[in-house]
């Protein structure tokens, strides 16, 4: 069952915001991959290093969020950005989106050093921003409904049970760590949690003052 969008047709903007953070986490993922374990260490977040230093590390809270720990952690938050980004961008407007996911992004970081003081490995991840966005989701199109490839046929299926989906593809892709050898770390629960709690309390925040249902 594989998601492949919404329907967008009372989409009032173009949701700049969203597609500039697919390539962003697209072109890094490739940076990435052509520096190996050294960059992964010195751009994610870790969490030991950052309370150890937490000015001059302060930049891997922003780096970290558009690394990824393989192409199937890459390609489900890619895709659930592009169905479920735009509508929240749509409802927030650009840069009251931005600010969002960034913060969303932030709140999953620090729920997740909250529980891993101690810990030596990097954490990267959109995995946490895109469960706030998720979580806004939620808020704004609690009877929003996805196109889902089934088979050879396309149906339509709620988007709480494709929101499903994708926390099952996070624990399948070994979303958060990686050690500095290259091996997976372990799925960084407390960053989902984190990211989605913070983008459902901040989207009372950020949303406008229309109540109407979209769910494009």
């Amino acid at each position: 069952m594989l998601p492949i969008g919404d329907d967008n047709s009372s989409r009032r903007i173009v949701p700049l915001v969203t597609y500039a953070l697919l390539v962003l986490n697209i072109l890094f993922y490739f940076v990435e991959l052509s520096g190996g374990d050294a960059f992964v260490m010195k751009w994610a977040f870790v969490p030991s290093r950052f309370l150890a230093n937490p000015i001059g590390d302060s930049l891997t809270l922003f780096t970290s969020m558009f690394m990824h720990g393989g192409w199937l952690h890459l390609g489900s938050n890619m895709l659930y950005l592009w169905i479920f980004g735009d509508n929240v961008e749509d409802r927030f407007g650009h840069i009251k989106f931005i600010i969002f996911y960034l913060l969303s992004g932030l709140a999953a970081t620090f729920a997740q050093l909250a529980f891993s003081v101690g810990s030596d490995i990097p954490n990267l991840g959109a995995s946490g921003a895109i469960a706030g966005v998720l979580g806004a989701y939620i808020l704004l199109f609690p009877k929003g409904s996805v196109r889902v490839l089934q088979g050879q046929r396309v149906i339509q299926v709620p988007a709480l049970i494709v929101i499903g989906l994708w926390i099952v593809l996070q624990l399948f892709s070994g979303f958060g760590s990686i050690s500095s050898i290259g091996e997976t770390g372990g799925v960084a629960y407390m960053a989902h949690i984190g990211g989605f709690i913070a983008g459902f309390v901040l989207t009372f925040l950020f949303r406008g003052k229309s109540t109407s249902q979209k769910t494009g």
